[in-house]
């Protein structure tokens, strides 16, 4: 449990946040200043000094994962893997649209994918679902790193046969999230938020850990929300991509997840915080992949 401690040096206090935990059978003490008065966000400080000291025991399980997973990759036939990797297409496929409102089955999403019969449902629906395999496999054979051309280009491939009229468009008019009380940016600030996100990518693409890089690119650019629609899948496809290509398992964020998905997130909107979402992130990759451990 994190505490508050309070040094005496001279004529003046100063004010520490403090954590014992036990590590390879020792009990471990770890302190952060906090300065001469207690901060008044003292409980997210307290989050966030909890989370960092945990975050190399998530990390480490991550690389394991890693390991574990390329060790099974690499005895698995190629006929075999290629299988797989379309098993995941479709079931990927059907949870980040059926979030976002399409009505297909995951049964009707793998008879459309894989054997080529359609449902009797919307045609846009049908449409959709038929590009997010085109761009999902576009993104598993791009080489080249993360760009603002990539990312207009995957959002023209997701939506030329269903909304031409939005299609790898930045958007010029206002939108609201549905149930959320987040706003997104304007779209006078959109280029600049554009802009400092890729900025950031290329800055921490090799700092920061995968796993932790995949959420916190998820999270930011959902919360730009450039694009009249797609927002949710083009980040689910961008955390997706940066996965793949740091050799880490990609992760599906399931249908019948999706309130806590949406909670978290709406947490880190409201409260311009990223832990919420990261916190969820780590979780559930961990709880996808507990095999690998």
């Amino acid at each position: 449990m994190v505490g508050i401690k309070k040094k005496r040096i001279g004529n003046a206090d100063y004010y520490y946040l403090e954590h014992s935990f036990r590590e390879n059978g020792r009990v471990r003490t770890v302190e952060k200043y906090l300065g001469k008065e207690i901060p008044k966000n003292l409980e997210l400080l307290k989050k966030e000094f909890t989370f960092g000291i945990y975050k190399k025991n998530w990390f480490d399980k991550f690389d394991r994962i890693k390991a574990n997973f390329f060790k099974e990759q690499k005895k698995t036939p190629a006929s075999a893997r290629a299988k797989e990797m379309e098993s995941f297409m479709v079931k990927f496929t059907y949870n980040t649209n059926r979030i976002e409102g399409s009505t297909l089955t995951l049964r009707e999403t793998s008879r459309l994918l894989e054997e080529g019969i359609a449902p009797n449902r919307p045609i846009r629906d049908i449409r959709e679902t038929e590009s997010h395999k085109k761009v999902f496999y576009e993104m598993l054979n791009y080489r080249k790193d993360l760009s603002l051309d990539i990312v207009l280009d995957w959002h023209k491939h997701l939506f030329e046969n269903s909304k031409p009229d939005i299609a790898g468009k930045i958007r010029e008019h206002g939108v609201a999230i549905s149930g959320s009380k987040f706003v997104p940016p304007s779209p006078a600030e959109l280029n600049v938020e554009l802009r400092e996100f890729f900025s950031w990518y290329s800055k921490n693409k090799d700092k920061l850990h995968p796993v932790e890089l995949a959420a916190l690119a998820h999270l930011k650019f959902v919360t730009i929300h450039p694009f009249s629609d797609g927002n949710g899948r083009i980040s689910r496809i961008i955390m997706n991509f940066i996965l793949h290509k740091k050799g880490y398992p990609m992760v599906v964020i399931p249908y019948e997840g999706r309130n806590s998905y949406y909670g978290n997130l709406e947490r880190a909107h409201m409260k311009k915080e990223d832990l919420p979402f990261v916190n969820w992130f780590f979780k559930w990759y961990l709880k996808e992949y507990k095999i690998f451990l």
